[in-house]
């Protein structure tokens, strides 16, 4: 009779993976949800320019024309954007385990990401270039921060298979 208790026992190690499994998956749920979040605020920043009273018919394919660099900033910064996800996407396909520092940069990561609909709003009211460096700016840093997460994760297979093909080690 113990011999059949001790079986319905839980495997402590396996409380642990499910444990780990579940932390690393809330990971990539809340960067897909900020991801998502930052995609949908671009368009809340697109807003008919302020008249004195209702645009009517006759004026309003002028006003839509007139907004094109809104449209375009849109459209850019929701490819950036969605570019970023994809490669966020992929890395999480060879990273296995997590880390507390993996977790911190990955925010860091997520940190430009939120904030890129500023910029993109900016850019779209006022195409200067300091505007300009500005965005780039942003890209950059939320750049650094994806090539810092891949190497932290492969450096020494600290966080990724072991097994991993060396060319698609490279390719990340």
């Amino acid at each position: 009779m113990n011999r059949k208790i001790n079986k319905l026992k839980p495997d402590p190690s396996h409380s642990t993976n499910h444990q780990n499994q579940l932390g690393f998956e809330r990971l990539i749920f809340f960067s897909d949800a900020v991801f998502a979040i930052a995609i949908t605020l671009l368009v809340l920043e697109i807003r008919l320019p302020s008249s004195d009273g209702i645009i009517s018919e006759s004026q309003m394919l002028p006003v839509l024309v007139g907004m094109w660099h809104k449209f375009l900033a849109y459209v850019i910064s929701f490819l950036v954007i969605g570019v970023f996800w994809m490669g966020h996407h992929r890395k999480f396909r060879y990273i296995i385990r997590y880390d507390s520092t993996l977790l911190f940069l990955n925010l860091l990561m997520l940190m430009g990401i939120a904030f890129l609909p500023f910029p993109s709003s900016v850019i779209s009211e006022y195409p200067y270039r300091t505007v300009t460096i500005f965005y780039a700016f942003i890209l950059m840093l939320t750049s650094l921060f994806s090539v810092v997460i891949w190497w932290y994760a492969s450096r020494n297979n600290r966080l990724i298979d072991p097994d991993l093909d060396q060319k698609q080690r490279r390719r990340q």
